[in-house]
């Protein structure tokens, strides 16, 4: 018992979500309006305005190959404000785009550090928490990257309404600046490496900047990220085309009051009955909720199918990262971390692209029943590759507490 009065709420824990939260929502907030600024003001085509907004995605990918192997000989702290530095020039460079490619190469940059900082915050999130309350402490992390997700695109579509895209910029380097003040307020004590683990980390093999040990997970991500993906990129044209589009801009509000409601006890039930039991339901949620969506006749099935999503993609998003944490010894938790956003930045970044011209072939119906396929085919896989093997000699986490005992 006298484990679980560990503390949590601690400063650094606090300035950390903090940071996360509004790093979040900068992304989700420009994301929904970066298209049609790029329309409006440089009079790009459907195309060119798209890859405005994936080219932010590729610049996170790269960013996080890099940043975890990094997080993990440097330090959190280190990357972190390497991160925000990088992010806050980069955003105030939104005040000048004369052209395509000058937006283009912001934005990869913007992703870039994003990716950097999101990396490091996640990474120092695993380090202040008590390993006693993990799935506890990562859940409600959790919760700002899913408030981020609901008030980032209300936001930014919002102030786009009632004022210009400079001033929405200036209050984007104003969120900035407070990150760097709550990183430079944040004092916490950082896992140690030996000189030898240092040296081994030599940044020559593919396993110094991807996590090898969670390969499983890191597929299971890719597959539900890709799941997901369907209806974060085509909400907004499927209400629309089927005369719900109040509903659909209701969804994602039902989807983020749902997390905020239920991370908390489900970090409580993953830390005393184990993953499983908070998984495997979330993968079969994600389905019914996609069901839901794709037959949805009326606009309560489409609110009734956030309440589901929430529970499944929701869920998975905070969870499977505390899956990873457990997976590898401390001084790998860093690129374990940056491998598993990695993978679902795959998903979510690469499943619209295919799922368009899916879309054209079957439409959105077929479509949306293909995703929850995909979901019950990520149930299956974290079944065999991981799910059976907890509490057997086979177990991923009892292999990482030995590592760790070694060195």
């Amino acid at each position: 018992m006298e484990a679980r009065k560990e503390k949590l709420w601690t400063l650094p824990f606090v300035l950390d979500t903090v940071i996360n939260l509004l790093v979040f929502l900068i992304y989700y907030l420009l994301i929904v309006i970066i298209a049609v600024v790029a329309k409006d003001s440089l009079h790009a085509t459907s195309s060119q305005a798209g890859l405005a907004v994936g080219i932010y995605i590729i610049g996170t990918v790269v960013a996080r190959i890099f940043a975890g192997r990094f997080v993990s000989t440097l330090g959190g702290r280190k990357v972190l404000y390497v991160g925000l530095g990088i992010y806050l020039i980069s955003t105030i460079l939104y005040f000048y785009i004369p052209n395509l490619l000058v937006l283009d190469t912001i934005r990869f940059i913007n992703g870039f550090a994003y990716g950097i900082t999101s990396t490091a915050t996640s990474t120092i999130v695993a380090s202040v928490i008590p390993k006693t309350r993990r799935g506890e402490g990562i859940n409600y992390y959790g919760l700002s990257t899913s408030l981020a997700a609901a008030i980032g695109p209300f936001l930014g579509i919002f102030l786009l309404s009632v004022t210009n895209f400079n001033t929405i910029i200036a209050l984007c380097v104003f969120l900035v600046i407070l990150c760097v003040v709550g990183a430079f307020l944040m004092e916490f004590e950082e896992p140690k490496l030996s000189d030898a683990l240092i040296k081994e980390e030599s940044g020559r093999r593919i396993s110094d900047y991807l996590e090898p040990r969670v390969n499983s997970i890191t597929l299971v991500s890719i597959l539900v990220g890709f799941a997901y993906s369907g209806i974060l990129g085509f909400m907004a044209s499927y209400t629309r085309d089927i005369d719900m589009v109040q509903a659909g801009t209701w969804f994602f509000v039902v989807y983020a009051i749902i997390i905020t409601l239920t991370r908390p006890s489900l970090g409580l039930i993953f830390d005393r009955k184990g993953e499983n039991y908070v998984l495997y339901p979330c993968f079969i949620s994600l389905a019914i909720g996609i069901l839901l969506l794709a037959f949805a006749q009326a606009s309560w099935m489409i609110l009734l199918s956030a309440l589901f999503v929430g529970l499944g993609y929701g869920t998975y998003m905070s969870n499977g990262q505390a899956v990873v944490v457990k997976m590898v010894p401390f001084h790998r938790i860093g690129i374990a971390t940056s491998t598993y956003f990695i993978a679902l930045d795959i998903g979510l970044g690469f499943g619209p692209y295919v799922l368009g011209g899916v879309k054209e072939l079957i439409g959105f119906t077929n479509m949306f029943v293909l995703t929850a396929i995909v979901a019950v085919v990520a149930f299956i896989c974290y079944h065999f590759l991981y799910g059976r093997l907890i509490g057997t000699p086979d177990d991923p986490a009892l292999k990482a507490q030995k590592e760790e005992l070694e060195i």
